[in-house]
């Protein structure tokens, strides 16, 4: 944050300049808990393919999944919002942690060095942690559900939201001194790439290149599997990184501005959903509930976005004028959404061990005290990885996780 050290007297220069420390350096305690609230609902979605064998994907140029019921539509739905989350908490994050290093000297070159080699280790996770457990999964689950469209037979190479998440950080840590507007615009035209570059849907079974699965259009090509292509997601991660910078410049004036946004977003979803089309893969059969709530994911469209980042700048809003509830109520959201890296890995496993119980799956009251089980074992040890995290240098490795 830059002060302005043209104030006439010296006294209110040093107030306004203390002021600015305290504002910047007070940790805030609803990026913690929404990330908490985020993983947590996020095992929901994997302990639903690892325990009761069940896991839905919303793919384009593929029907909708038949969900079957309302309990196993929402226990995919409720999920809908991890990855947005994460996306966007991402973004703020970088911003808050380059300001932080700034004041400690760091030079703009070290920050983008910082995030690049961060970025290519989620990318080297991904490979070597992350990949394992979904391979293990794949073996052992009698049902295989949501399989990606592709040309290809035989994949060795996965790449999830790891994968997204560490290019993202790269290509903004590159990015990151742009001002405000170009971050907006960037971030925009790379959420609208969906709605206005994606192949016509009787085209989703093409053998497309490498670059495009990586950039743009999800599915497999041979040996490469991608979930999450860079370019919708690199713009959400912006939308973070635009929010970033409003809340270094006015705390205040950032939360209302996520609450009006949330709403504008809510609003401009629920008239895209009404009339279908455009921003909208699969337009809703319906007005039911479930069929208007039913969105594409892979990759996020328009609406997809629009609906989950809307819900969680609302969220941000609420959580941001209620640091004392969450210290009281909130405690464990911000033991886990301190330490967002090790409770994914970890947990991966946890459930894929888990699930070796149950080889059949599970209906859904068991599925769900298999996710609490396995929140009250990732508790302690998430506790013990933040204060051990805590006491690692601003540049160690470990604070990475």
């Amino acid at each position: 944050m830059r002060i302005n050290h043209k104030v006439g007297r010296v006294g209110t220069v040093k107030t306004i300049s203390a002021k600015a420390n305290i504002q910047s350096n007070t940790r805030l305690l609803w990026l913690d808990g929404l990330r908490g609230l985020i993983m947590v609902l996020m095992a929901v979605d994997h302990a639903s393919y690892f325990v009761a064998k069940v896991h839905l994907g919303e793919f384009w140029g593929l029907p909708l999944p038949d969900y079957g019921s309302a309990a196993t539509f929402l226990t995919r739905f409720v999920t809908h919002f991890c990855a947005p989350g994460f996306f966007f908490l991402m973004g703020v994050g970088m911003v808050l942690f380059a300001d932080g290093r700034y004041r400690l000297g760091w030079s703009t070159g070290k920050v983008a060095r910082h995030f690049a080699v961060r970025g290519a280790l989620l990318i080297l996770f991904q490979l070597i942690l992350e990949d394992p457990a979904w391979l293990i999964g794949d073996l052992v689950n009698p049902v295989n559900i949501g399989d990606p469209p592709g040309g290809g037979s035989s994949v060795w190479v996965h790449l999830g939201v790891l994968y997204s998440l560490g290019a993202s950080l790269i290509l903004w840590g590159l990015l990151l001194r742009a001002n405000t507007a170009v971050t907006l615009l960037l971030s925009l035209s790379a959420v609208l790439t969906t709605s206005f570059v994606m192949p016509m849907l009787d085209n989703v079974n093409a053998l497309y290149a490498p670059l495009l699965r990586l950039t743009l259009i999800p599915g497999h090509t041979n040996a490469l599997q991608v979930y999450y292509p860079i370019l919708p997601w690199f713009g959400l991660a912006g939308a973070g990184v635009a929010f970033g910078k409003l809340l270094l410049q006015d705390r205040s004036r950032a939360y209302r501005a996520a609450l009006i946004s949330g709403i504008i977003a809510l609003t401009l979803f629920v008239l895209l959903r009404v009339r279908g089309g455009f921003g909208n893969i699969h337009p809703p059969n319906s007005l039911a509930w479930i069929d208007f709530l039913s969105l594409t994911k892979y990759p996020p469209s328009l609406t997809y976005s629009l609906l989950t980042l809307g819900v969680i700048l609302l969220f941000v809003y609420l959580l941001s004028q209620s640091d004392a509830g969450l210290q009281r109520w909130g405690a464990p959201l911000l033991v886990f959404g301190r330490v967002p890296l090790f409770f994914y890995i970890v947990h991966l496993y946890l459930y894929l061990v888990i699930g070796f119980a149950f080889p059949s799956g599970t209906g859904h009251l068991m599925m769900y005290f298999t996710w609490l089980v396995g929140l009250l074992i990732l508790y302690p040890l998430c506790q013990w990885y933040g204060r051990f995290k805590r006491r690692q240098a601003p540049d160690a490795i470990w604070r990475f996780f």
